[in-house]
């Protein structure tokens, strides 16, 4: 089974996108087009996350499909290849796995918007098939909101990749997504569809995610993946609200409900990353 090799819990990474602003990334700019234009600054990022302790490497890849990146004068292929070589440069030396990043196309599938389900199908498989051939050891869907795209995106992984696939939707306070589906439903779903490990992430601060997790936790036998975000930000700042030290102690109660894969999500920085491990490792001990 997946991380069978892991003794105990998997760390994920943190967020990207708030990192690389910090390393020249404007407002509206496309962070996937760094792993081109500025690769040193996406492996900086990498890097720090494999020296908080990171089992788990995301590539900067969340937004690159051909839809997104059309018109940007940079094919998928590329943008993915470098991602990939970032990542696996930033794991040289250590047993850190590196995940290609797949996150929604920015369209609502039919009927409730435009895009047919055979057009998401195809976009995901393009990714897909390039994060493998790129050397990608696992892909990592993410913050899905709609079942039928992440349908799309788990069958176009598993029908035309080797790669286990870690699948997660992200839910608001009421245990729904944006497009109504459960955590039930969406467990049942990922579940048949052959994912390797699923959860949730985004959206909410650790404690307000838990009774959604936790329902997650008892539609499955898959490992249960948590990343939260750091609390919401400051609209003048742009800090979060809550630190690292805060992050970790309100995620402590998700080991008691079988979190097996944790990390973070946007505002979590490697310092959170760090944290979180010292407090899973003790968890660990006792």
């Amino acid at each position: 089974m997946l991380f069978d090799d892991y003794k105990g819990f998997v760390f994920y990474d943190g967020a990207m996108g708030t990192m690389l602003q910090k390393r020249g990334l404007r407002q509206g700019e496309r962070p996937d087009i760094m792993n081109i234009t500025a690769p040193g600054d996406v492996c900086e990022v990498h890097e720090l996350y494999v020296k908080a302790g990171s089992d788990v490497i995301v590539t900067n890849t969340f937004g690159a499909n051909a839809k997104a990146l059309s018109g940007c004068g940079y094919s998928v292929d590329s943008v993915i290849t470098g991602a990939v070589e970032s990542a696996k440069h930033a794991c040289r030396g250590t047993n850190a796995k590196v995940a290609l990043d797949v996150g929604p196309l920015g369209y609502l599938l039919e009927p409730l918007g435009d895009i047919k389900y055979e057009t998401a199908y195809d976009l995901f498989m393009e990714q897909v098939v390039a994060g493998e051939r790129a050397g990608a050891d696992l892909i990592a869907i993410e913050t899905m909101s709609d079942i039928r795209e992440l349908e799309a995106a788990i069958l176009a992984a598993i029908e035309n990749t080797e790669l286990p696939v870690l699948a997660t939707m992200t839910f608001d306070k009421t245990g729904h997504t944006f497009t109504g589906c459960t955590p039930e439903l969406f467990a049942k779903t990922a579940s048949r569809l052959g994912a390797a490990a699923i959860g949730l992430n985004c959206s909410l601060a650790p404690e307000e995610m838990y009774g959604t997790a936790e329902r997650i936790a008892k539609s499955t036998d898959l490992p249960l993946i948590v990343k939260p975000n750091a609390g919401l930000p400051d609209p003048e700042t742009g800090s979060y609200s809550i630190d690292a030290r805060e992050f970790a102690r309100q995620m402590k109660p998700f080991a008691k409900i079988g979190a097996k894969i944790v990390g973070g999500c946007c505002g979590t920085t490697p310092e959170y990353i760090a944290e979180l491990k010292t407090v899973f490792t003790e968890l660990r001990a006792h």
